[in-house]
């Protein structure tokens, strides 16, 4: 039992100098000011407790390049739309637990273990700032660009363009469809926003797997 107790003593001390290094060791290295290079365009990173999405302001070359939502049914054209909200997550999770109320076992687990993964896509009206679960940045036209490439990346082609999950919607505004990737507990939702992120030219930590160490890198690196 000692030996139990020591090595899962020595296991949470790893995984706590694992977070704390992933978290102060910036991702690259060395920055280099693009980010803050004109003109500029801001975009959102949209907080809850577990997870984190990229809001994406509407233009209308935004909407042509993402055309297939619109053809998914998604309402893109509301006069008071204002943001497309893209994140990353695992299948079963994301769409098994639309509520905490909904949580269930079967979701966790092949979140914490291995899963296939989902694009999630919302249609967002004003998003209200400041916001403790809202973070704004502004990002140059380059590094933008390379954002909307990683986002569209994410997304699974099939014969007809990205792959919409039918039925899996959480209500009227928002969709998804199969993505690109495994979902583990290591290599999820928040290490995929800081990979976007990182694309936009902006520093992140080395490894942030909760949207805590990645807001807290996010504002110590940049």
């Amino acid at each position: 039992m000692k030996r139990l107790i020591r090595f899962a003593g020595l296991v949470l001390l790893a995984v706590i100098v694992a977070v704390a290094l992933g978290t102060l060791v910036p991702r690259p290295l060395f920055q280099s000011g693009e980010a803050g290079q004109g003109p500029l365009r801001r975009i959102l990173v949209l907080t809850n407790p577990i997870h984190t999405d990229i809001a994406v302001p509407i233009d209308d070359d935004l909407l042509e390049r993402f055309g297939f939502l619109r053809e998914a049914g998604l309402p893109v054209d509301l006069s008071e739309a204002r943001y497309l909200v893209f994140g990353w997550g695992s299948r079963a999770f994301y769409i098994g637990t639309p509520t905490w109320s909904e949580l269930s076992a079967g979701p966790v687990f092949r979140a914490l273990t291995l899963d296939n993964s989902a694009m999630h896509v919302e249609v967002a009206g004003d998003i209200p700032e400041p916001n403790p679960a809202v973070a704004a940045y502004e990002i140059g036209e380059a590094g933008f660009q390379r954002l909307l490439a990683f986002i569209e990346q994410g997304f699974r082609q099939g014969a007809n363009g990205p792959e919409l999950i039918q039925g899996a919607a959480y209500g009227d505004y928002d969709a998804f469809f199969e993505a690109n990737g495994y979902f583990n507990a290591l290599v999820g939702c928040n290490t995929w926003t800081a990979g976007a992120l990182r694309a936009a030219g902006l520093q992140t930590g080395w490894w942030n797997p909760l949207p805590v160490t990645l807001g807290y890198s996010l504002r110590l690196h940049n």
